[in-house]
């Protein structure tokens, strides 16, 4: 790292300032991958429609609360964004890598890609599944509303 020396005044801040961020570029600054555009929306409504399937499979349709449409959708964008923040965490790139980046090693960042995205639908998956906040939350909220319910809504 080098360290700079300016006088007072001779040079900018913002200058000043983006010349330390890159003196410590090989440390600090990263690629990440992000999904996004058609990509984002297929994830999107795959854990929309895996949690639609979780709740049929357990006899919820969207006739049994007013919210479940609101639910599911809340849920899915938390599945989404699990994956999506995951992926950008799991797979970042110093800009040393990314400067020698070349050849034929794209095939093998795609595979890795590919593992670490499947990876982390199916860990959303089981966490929605299994975890706090998710179908169980889901079902008692919808077997609290169901008019048959002791304390449910009124029918």
């Amino acid at each position: 790292m080098t360290e700079r020396r300016y006088g007072s005044g001779r040079v900018p801040r913002s200058t000043e300032l983006a010349s330390t961020i890159l003196d410590n570029a090989e440390r600090d600054v990263v690629f990440t991958l992000r999904i996004r555009g058609e990509s984002l929306d297929l994830l999107s409504r795959h854990f929309q429609g895996f949690i639609e399937r979780s709740l049929v499979s357990n006899g919820v349709d969207y006739g049994d609360h007013p919210l479940l449409r609101l639910f599911v959708e809340t849920h899915g964008r938390e599945l989404t964004d699990f994956v999506v923040n995951g992926m950008a965490l799991s797979h970042q790139m110093d800009l040393t890598a990314f400067e020698r980046f070349g050849g034929d090693s794209t095939h093998l960042l795609r595979a890795d890609v590919w593992d670490s995205l499947r990876g982390y639908i199916e860990s959303a998956e089981l966490h929605f599944m299994s975890g706090l906040g998710g179908l169980h939350d889901i079902l008692a909220e919808v077997d609290a509303h169901r008019p048959d319910a002791a304390g449910g809504a009124d029918g």
